[in-house]
């Protein structure tokens, strides 16, 4: 199995960025709750070494000069960390992950988007607002120092406040390259990879503390009794079956996206949705 690397931040640390980005969001294709974006910063390898803190990172930290491979680190009970893509995990593995990059990474940010936000602009432009969210908080706790470049899993990211101006080459790519890379802006600092969280230990790192961060939060408002029949405390807001005849017999509330919603209910044609096809097909699918 391949796992998350340093390899695309390796190459951005020798061309002179040493504050390097991996962002990544979560709940995109949930029915309700926010959408969650994070960002995480790891030491340049150059930096540091086993006797070395770089920035309040962790001794351990210098075990990323030769990649995770999944198992290579444990935390200070002894448990192993494993990050990679965060839809790959278990969630014990995330929380223990999770934890771990908070404490060894020299920053991270969070940037949340509520329902209302998403009802309001829809999918796209809140999930936009939540990265831009979480660089903005990354770069608060970097004291002025600010983020060098980004990486991102799959798109670029506009207009986004902190990042500067590209004055000097950065790793370009053209879509369906081998290195699966997507063709950025010269001017830009940032670089868009497919599969970004699969190939990027700063992307899996940052889908991680998101991915964390929301189930955390849908579960605690999952217990609340007005919420409690809709099941989000184990579907974390997603389109289960149970979730979905919830909706049906109670409707929705000020949590859901209610254009998504009925969106998908209409496509459904209003048959009977316990045993349709479309469904079925949702419920099984891969979500973060």
């Amino acid at each position: 199995m391949n796992w998350p690397n340093l390899s695309y931040e390796k190459k951005l640390w020798k061309m002179g960025y040493t504050l390097i980005g991996g962002i990544d969001e979560v709940g995109r294709g949930s029915f309700a709750g926010p959408v969650v974006a994070a960002t995480a910063v790891f030491a340049p390898n150059y930096n540091f070494s086993p006797s070395q803190r770089f920035s309040g990172a962790g001794s351990q930290i210098s075990r990323l000069r030769r990649g995770f491979g999944g198992q290579a680190i444990t935390n200070g009970k002894g448990e192993k960390i494993v990050i990679n893509d965060s839809k790959k995990m278990t969630e014990k593995q995330r929380e223990l992950a999770s934890t771990w990059i908070k404490e060894n990474a020299i920053c991270w940010g969070i940037g949340e988007v509520s329902a209302a936000l998403i009802n309001r602009v829809g999918m796209a432009k809140a999930t936009r607002v939540a990265m831009r969210r979480a660089v903005k908080e990354a770069n608060k706790k970097l004291k002025g120092a600010g983020l060098d470049y980004l990486l991102l899993d799959a798109f670029y990211l506009p207009f986004i406040r902190g990042l500067p101006k590209n004055k000097k080459a950065g790793l370009k790519g053209v879509k369906n390259q081998k290195d699966g890379l997507m063709q950025l802006d010269s001017k830009s600092r940032q670089l868009a990879i497919i599969d970004g969280d699969e190939k990027s230990l700063s992307i899996a790192a940052g889908s991680i503390i998101a991915k964390v961060y929301r189930d955390t939060l849908m579960k605690k408002i999952g217990i609340r009794a007005s919420y409690k029949k809709y099941d989000w405390v184990h579907n974390k807001g997603y389109g289960t079956k149970k979730h979905l005849n919830a909706i049906i017999k109670y409707g929705v509330t000020r949590l859901h996206r209610k254009q998504f919603v009925q969106s998908f209910l209409e496509n459904s044609h209003h048959s009977s949705l316990t045993t349709h096809i479309q469904i079925n097909n949702f419920s099984s699918s891969r979500v973060q």
